[in-house]
Protein backbone atom coordinates (compact mmCIF):
# COMPACT_ATOMS: atom_id res chain seq x y z
CA UNK A 1 0.00 0.00 0.00
CA UNK A 2 2.78 2.38 0.92
CA UNK A 3 4.55 1.50 -2.32
CA UNK A 4 1.51 2.55 -4.34
CA UNK A 5 1.33 5.86 -2.53
CA UNK A 6 5.01 6.53 -3.17
CA UNK A 7 4.66 5.68 -6.84
CA UNK A 8 1.66 7.99 -7.12
CA UNK A 9 3.60 10.86 -5.52
CA UNK A 10 6.52 10.34 -7.86
CA UNK A 11 4.24 10.35 -10.85
CA UNK A 12 2.60 13.61 -9.66
CA UNK A 13 5.98 15.28 -9.12
CA UNK A 14 7.22 14.20 -12.56
CA UNK A 15 4.07 15.42 -14.25
CA UNK A 16 4.29 18.72 -12.37
CA UNK A 17 7.92 19.21 -13.35
CA UNK A 18 7.10 18.36 -16.95
CA UNK A 19 4.23 20.85 -16.89
CA UNK A 20 6.43 23.60 -15.51
CA UNK A 21 9.12 22.85 -18.09
CA UNK A 22 6.60 22.82 -20.92
CA UNK A 23 5.04 26.11 -19.71
CA UNK A 24 8.43 27.78 -19.49
CA UNK A 25 9.37 26.68 -23.00
CA UNK A 26 6.11 27.85 -24.52
CA UNK A 27 6.17 31.11 -22.51
CA UNK A 28 9.75 31.89 -23.47
CA UNK A 29 9.07 31.19 -27.12
CA UNK A 30 6.08 33.51 -27.28
CA UNK A 31 6.66 36.35 -29.75
CA UNK A 32 6.98 39.82 -28.18
CA UNK A 33 3.82 41.90 -27.98
CA UNK A 34 3.23 44.17 -30.98
CA UNK A 35 0.82 46.57 -29.30
CA UNK A 36 0.57 48.41 -26.01
CA UNK A 37 -2.85 49.06 -24.52
CA UNK A 38 -3.29 51.92 -22.08
CA UNK A 39 -6.32 52.87 -20.03
CA UNK A 40 -6.98 56.42 -18.96
CA UNK A 41 -9.34 59.38 -19.03
CA UNK A 42 -9.93 62.29 -21.39
CA UNK A 43 -8.27 65.53 -20.28
CA UNK A 44 -8.70 69.10 -21.53
CA UNK A 45 -7.48 72.53 -20.49
CA UNK A 46 -9.80 75.02 -18.84
CA UNK A 47 -9.49 78.82 -18.89
CA UNK A 48 -10.99 81.21 -16.36
CA UNK A 49 -12.07 84.25 -18.40
CA UNK A 50 -12.20 87.66 -16.70
CA UNK A 51 -12.36 91.30 -17.79
CA UNK A 52 -9.13 93.28 -17.66
CA UNK A 53 -11.02 96.16 -16.04
CA UNK A 54 -13.57 96.94 -13.34
CA UNK A 55 -17.15 98.08 -13.99
CA UNK A 56 -20.74 96.86 -14.20
CA UNK A 57 -21.42 94.09 -16.70
CA UNK A 58 -23.66 95.35 -19.50
CA UNK A 59 -24.17 92.24 -21.65
CA UNK A 60 -23.51 88.48 -21.42
CA UNK A 61 -23.73 87.04 -24.92
CA UNK A 62 -23.24 83.25 -24.46
CA UNK A 63 -24.52 80.53 -22.14
CA UNK A 64 -23.28 77.22 -20.78
CA UNK A 65 -22.70 74.57 -23.39
CA UNK A 66 -22.33 76.96 -26.33
CA UNK A 67 -19.42 76.44 -28.70
CA UNK A 68 -17.39 79.61 -29.20
CA UNK A 69 -14.65 80.49 -31.66
CA UNK A 70 -11.42 82.35 -31.09
CA UNK A 71 -12.00 86.12 -31.11
CA UNK A 72 -15.76 85.85 -30.54
CA UNK A 73 -17.28 88.56 -28.33
CA UNK A 74 -18.54 87.00 -25.08
CA UNK A 75 -19.47 89.92 -22.80
CA UNK A 76 -19.21 93.70 -22.42
CA UNK A 77 -18.98 96.20 -19.57
CA UNK A 78 -20.75 99.55 -19.26
CA UNK A 79 -18.17 101.64 -21.14
CA UNK A 80 -19.84 105.07 -21.16
CA UNK A 81 -17.40 106.54 -18.64
CA UNK A 82 -14.43 105.10 -20.50
CA UNK A 83 -15.74 106.44 -23.82
CA UNK A 84 -16.08 109.99 -22.43
CA UNK A 85 -12.56 109.84 -21.07
CA UNK A 86 -11.21 108.69 -24.44
CA UNK A 87 -13.06 111.51 -26.22
CA UNK A 88 -11.59 114.10 -23.81
CA UNK A 89 -8.04 112.85 -24.28
CA UNK A 90 -8.50 112.74 -28.04
CA UNK A 91 -9.51 116.42 -28.06
CA UNK A 92 -6.52 117.35 -25.88
CA UNK A 93 -4.24 115.46 -28.23
CA UNK A 94 -5.63 117.32 -31.26
CA UNK A 95 -5.03 120.67 -29.53
CA UNK A 96 -1.45 119.78 -28.62
CA UNK A 97 -0.78 118.60 -32.17
CA UNK A 98 -1.66 122.08 -33.43
CA UNK A 99 0.68 123.64 -30.84
CA UNK A 100 3.56 121.50 -32.11
CA UNK A 101 2.75 122.34 -35.73
CA UNK A 102 2.69 126.07 -34.93
CA UNK A 103 6.01 125.97 -33.10
CA UNK A 104 7.76 123.94 -35.77
CA UNK A 105 6.45 126.23 -38.52
CA UNK A 106 8.04 129.27 -36.84
CA UNK A 107 6.96 132.88 -37.39
CA UNK A 108 4.74 133.74 -40.31
CA UNK A 109 6.09 136.13 -42.99
CA UNK A 110 3.47 138.69 -41.97
CA UNK A 111 4.70 138.60 -38.36
CA UNK A 112 8.28 139.14 -39.50
CA UNK A 113 7.32 142.09 -41.73
CA UNK A 114 5.35 143.69 -38.90
CA UNK A 115 8.26 143.33 -36.46
CA UNK A 116 10.61 144.91 -38.95
CA UNK A 117 8.19 147.77 -39.63
CA UNK A 118 7.76 148.44 -35.91
CA UNK A 119 11.51 148.54 -35.43
CA UNK A 120 11.97 150.91 -38.38
CA UNK A 121 9.25 153.25 -37.05
CA UNK A 122 10.96 153.30 -33.66
CA UNK A 123 14.28 154.11 -35.32
CA UNK A 124 12.71 157.06 -37.14
CA UNK A 125 11.14 158.30 -33.91
CA UNK A 126 14.52 158.08 -32.17
CA UNK A 127 16.24 160.04 -34.97
CA UNK A 128 13.53 162.68 -34.88
CA UNK A 129 13.76 162.98 -31.11
CA UNK A 130 17.51 163.45 -31.38
CA UNK A 131 17.11 166.29 -33.89
CA UNK A 132 14.50 167.98 -31.73
CA UNK A 133 16.77 167.83 -28.73
CA UNK A 134 19.64 169.43 -30.65
CA UNK A 135 17.51 172.34 -31.77
CA UNK A 136 16.12 172.94 -28.28
CA UNK A 137 19.62 172.74 -26.84
CA UNK A 138 20.77 175.48 -29.24
CA UNK A 139 17.85 177.66 -28.20
CA UNK A 140 18.74 177.15 -24.55
CA UNK A 141 22.21 178.56 -25.26
CA UNK A 142 20.54 181.66 -26.76
CA UNK A 143 18.19 181.82 -23.78
CA UNK A 144 15.07 181.48 -25.92
CA UNK A 145 13.80 178.38 -24.08
CA UNK A 146 14.21 177.07 -20.57
CA UNK A 147 16.55 174.31 -19.46
CA UNK A 148 13.53 172.26 -18.45
CA UNK A 149 12.44 172.00 -22.07
CA UNK A 150 15.90 170.79 -23.01
CA UNK A 151 15.81 168.16 -20.28
CA UNK A 152 12.39 166.96 -21.49
CA UNK A 153 13.72 166.69 -25.03
CA UNK A 154 16.70 164.65 -23.81
CA UNK A 155 14.36 162.28 -21.94
CA UNK A 156 12.29 161.84 -25.08
CA UNK A 157 15.46 160.95 -26.99
CA UNK A 158 16.39 158.29 -24.42
CA UNK A 159 12.86 156.83 -24.43
CA UNK A 160 12.74 156.70 -28.22
CA UNK A 161 16.14 155.01 -28.37
CA UNK A 162 15.13 152.41 -25.76
CA UNK A 163 11.92 151.66 -27.63
CA UNK A 164 13.88 151.25 -30.84
CA UNK A 165 16.31 148.79 -29.23
CA UNK A 166 13.39 146.85 -27.71
CA UNK A 167 11.61 146.52 -31.05
CA UNK A 168 14.89 145.55 -32.71
CA UNK A 169 15.26 142.68 -30.22
CA UNK A 170 11.65 141.67 -30.86
CA UNK A 171 12.33 141.65 -34.58
CA UNK A 172 15.31 139.34 -34.12
CA UNK A 173 13.24 136.96 -31.95
CA UNK A 174 10.45 136.84 -34.52
CA UNK A 175 12.96 136.12 -37.28
CA UNK A 176 14.60 133.33 -35.25
CA UNK A 177 11.27 131.70 -34.39
CA UNK A 178 10.46 129.57 -31.30
CA UNK A 179 13.23 128.32 -29.05
CA UNK A 180 14.42 124.75 -29.50
CA UNK A 181 13.56 124.04 -25.87
CA UNK A 182 9.98 125.22 -26.37
CA UNK A 183 9.56 122.93 -29.38
CA UNK A 184 11.02 119.98 -27.46
CA UNK A 185 8.70 120.64 -24.51
CA UNK A 186 5.68 120.80 -26.82
CA UNK A 187 6.70 117.52 -28.52
CA UNK A 188 7.12 115.86 -25.12
CA UNK A 189 3.64 117.04 -24.09
CA UNK A 190 2.30 115.65 -27.36
CA UNK A 191 3.83 112.25 -26.62
CA UNK A 192 2.28 112.32 -23.15
CA UNK A 193 -1.12 113.06 -24.71
CA UNK A 194 -0.66 110.21 -27.19
CA UNK A 195 0.24 107.79 -24.39
CA UNK A 196 -2.76 108.91 -22.35
CA UNK A 197 -5.10 108.41 -25.29
CA UNK A 198 -3.60 104.98 -26.05
CA UNK A 199 -4.17 103.95 -22.43
CA UNK A 200 -7.76 105.23 -22.53
CA UNK A 201 -8.43 103.31 -25.73
CA UNK A 202 -6.89 100.17 -24.21
CA UNK A 203 -9.15 100.53 -21.17
CA UNK A 204 -12.11 100.98 -23.52
CA UNK A 205 -11.13 97.84 -25.44
CA UNK A 206 -10.79 95.94 -22.15
CA UNK A 207 -14.50 96.56 -21.58
CA UNK A 208 -15.13 93.78 -24.13
CA UNK A 209 -14.34 90.13 -23.34
CA UNK A 210 -13.35 87.89 -26.27
CA UNK A 211 -12.73 84.15 -26.48
CA UNK A 212 -8.96 83.47 -26.48
CA UNK A 213 -9.38 80.15 -28.31
CA UNK A 214 -11.99 77.72 -29.63
CA UNK A 215 -13.88 75.96 -26.87
CA UNK A 216 -17.11 75.29 -25.03
CA UNK A 217 -18.55 77.51 -22.30
CA UNK A 218 -18.48 75.31 -19.22
CA UNK A 219 -19.70 77.78 -16.58
CA UNK A 220 -21.37 81.19 -16.74
CA UNK A 221 -20.43 82.68 -13.39
CA UNK A 222 -21.63 86.31 -13.50
CA UNK A 223 -24.68 88.05 -14.96
CA UNK A 224 -25.50 91.55 -16.31
CA UNK A 225 -25.42 94.08 -13.49
CA UNK A 226 -22.72 92.25 -11.54
CA UNK A 227 -19.51 94.13 -10.77
CA UNK A 228 -16.62 92.67 -12.76
CA UNK A 229 -12.91 92.85 -11.97
CA UNK A 230 -9.70 91.19 -13.21
CA UNK A 231 -9.72 88.91 -10.15
CA UNK A 232 -13.27 87.63 -10.75
CA UNK A 233 -13.93 85.08 -13.49
CA UNK A 234 -16.93 85.62 -15.76
CA UNK A 235 -16.85 82.33 -17.70
CA UNK A 236 -15.04 79.02 -17.53
CA UNK A 237 -13.98 77.99 -21.05
CA UNK A 238 -13.14 74.35 -21.81
CA UNK A 239 -10.70 74.27 -24.72
CA UNK A 240 -11.49 71.82 -27.49
CA UNK A 241 -7.94 71.81 -28.84
CA UNK A 242 -5.74 70.24 -27.68
CA UNK A 243 -7.53 67.29 -26.11
CA UNK A 244 -5.75 64.19 -24.86
CA UNK A 245 -6.10 60.92 -22.96
CA UNK A 246 -4.15 60.88 -19.72
CA UNK A 247 -2.79 57.41 -19.09
CA UNK A 248 0.09 55.74 -17.24
CA UNK A 249 2.85 53.47 -18.53
CA UNK A 250 4.72 50.99 -16.33
CA UNK A 251 8.50 51.16 -16.14
CA UNK A 252 9.21 48.00 -18.21
CA UNK A 253 7.16 49.43 -21.10
CA UNK A 254 8.94 52.80 -21.19
CA UNK A 255 11.57 51.53 -23.62
CA UNK A 256 8.88 50.55 -26.12
CA UNK A 257 7.39 53.99 -26.67
CA UNK A 258 8.62 57.37 -27.96
CA UNK A 259 7.17 60.73 -28.83
CA UNK A 260 5.04 60.93 -31.95
CA UNK A 261 3.86 57.33 -32.04
CA UNK A 262 0.44 56.94 -33.64
CA UNK A 263 -2.35 55.60 -31.50
CA UNK A 264 -5.97 54.53 -31.79
CA UNK A 265 -8.36 55.70 -29.07
CA UNK A 266 -11.72 54.14 -28.27
CA UNK A 267 -14.34 54.87 -25.61
CA UNK A 268 -17.26 53.06 -24.03
CA UNK A 269 -19.54 55.96 -24.96
CA UNK A 270 -19.08 55.39 -28.71
CA UNK A 271 -18.52 51.63 -29.20
CA UNK A 272 -16.74 50.77 -32.40
CA UNK A 273 -15.66 54.36 -33.12
CA UNK A 274 -11.92 54.89 -33.43
CA UNK A 275 -10.19 58.23 -32.94
CA UNK A 276 -6.81 59.07 -34.39
CA UNK A 277 -4.20 60.09 -31.87
CA UNK A 278 -0.51 60.32 -31.20
CA UNK A 279 1.78 60.17 -28.19
CA UNK A 280 2.57 63.78 -27.44
CA UNK A 281 3.92 63.75 -23.89
CA UNK A 282 5.91 61.39 -21.70
CA UNK A 283 6.53 62.46 -18.11
CA UNK A 284 10.21 62.83 -17.19
CA UNK A 285 9.53 61.65 -13.63
CA UNK A 286 7.98 58.53 -12.15
CA UNK A 287 5.13 58.40 -9.65
CA UNK A 288 3.15 55.80 -7.77
CA UNK A 289 0.14 54.41 -9.56
CA UNK A 290 -2.88 56.66 -8.91
CA UNK A 291 -5.91 54.94 -7.42
CA UNK A 292 -8.05 55.87 -10.42
CA UNK A 293 -5.78 54.01 -12.87
CA UNK A 294 -6.87 50.53 -13.97
CA UNK A 295 -4.02 48.14 -14.70
CA UNK A 296 -3.73 44.39 -15.03
CA UNK A 297 -1.77 44.34 -11.75
CA UNK A 298 -3.66 46.05 -8.96
CA UNK A 299 -0.69 46.96 -6.78
CA UNK A 300 1.48 49.94 -5.93
CA UNK A 301 3.98 50.40 -8.74
CA UNK A 302 6.03 53.20 -10.27
CA UNK A 303 4.54 54.47 -13.52
CA UNK A 304 5.01 57.39 -15.92
CA UNK A 305 2.24 59.66 -17.08
CA UNK A 306 1.72 59.98 -20.84
CA UNK A 307 -0.68 61.99 -22.95
CA UNK A 308 -2.16 60.65 -26.14
CA UNK A 309 -3.42 63.65 -28.08
CA UNK A 310 -6.65 62.89 -29.93
CA UNK A 311 -8.42 64.29 -32.98
CA UNK A 312 -11.93 65.22 -31.88
CA UNK A 313 -13.59 66.91 -34.89
CA UNK A 314 -17.18 66.29 -33.72
CA UNK A 315 -16.51 67.35 -30.10
CA UNK A 316 -17.60 63.93 -28.79
CA UNK A 317 -14.88 63.42 -26.19
CA UNK A 318 -15.64 65.00 -22.82
CA UNK A 319 -13.56 65.75 -19.74
CA UNK A 320 -13.06 62.67 -17.55
CA UNK A 321 -14.48 60.20 -20.09
CA UNK A 322 -12.79 56.75 -19.75
CA UNK A 323 -10.80 55.86 -22.86
CA UNK A 324 -8.56 53.10 -24.16
CA UNK A 325 -5.48 53.86 -26.29
CA UNK A 326 -3.79 51.21 -28.40
CA UNK A 327 -0.26 51.90 -29.67
CA UNK A 328 1.47 49.78 -32.29
CA UNK A 329 5.03 49.22 -31.10
CA UNK A 330 6.66 48.64 -34.52
CA UNK A 331 6.57 52.30 -35.54
CA UNK A 332 9.62 54.21 -36.78
CA UNK A 333 10.70 57.08 -34.57
CA UNK A 334 9.76 60.54 -35.88
CA UNK A 335 10.91 63.83 -34.36
CA UNK A 336 8.05 66.01 -35.57
CA UNK A 337 5.08 63.68 -35.42
CA UNK A 338 4.12 64.82 -31.96
CA UNK A 339 3.23 68.27 -33.20
CA UNK A 340 1.36 67.26 -36.34
CA UNK A 341 -2.17 68.68 -36.54
CA UNK A 342 -5.16 66.37 -36.83
CA UNK A 343 -5.93 67.27 -40.43
CA UNK A 344 -2.50 66.08 -41.57
CA UNK A 345 -2.35 62.82 -39.69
Amino acid sequence: MQRKIIVSLVVIVVLGAAGVFFWQRTHNNEPPATTLTLYGNVDIRQVQLAFNGSDRIDRMLVREGEIVRQGQLLATLDASRLQHNADLLEAQLAAQQQVVVRLKAGSRPEEIRKARADAEAARIDAVNAERTYRRINELVAQKFVSRQQADDAKAAVDAAQAKYESLQATRRLVELGPRVEDVAAAVASLKANEAGLALARKQLADASLYAPADGVIQNRILEPGDMASPQLAVYTLALTDPIWVRAYVQGPDMGKIHHGMSAVVTTDSYPGKRYRGWLGYISPTAEFTPKSVETTEVRSNLVYQVRIFVCNPLNELRLGMPATATIALNQPQSSDAATSPCQTR
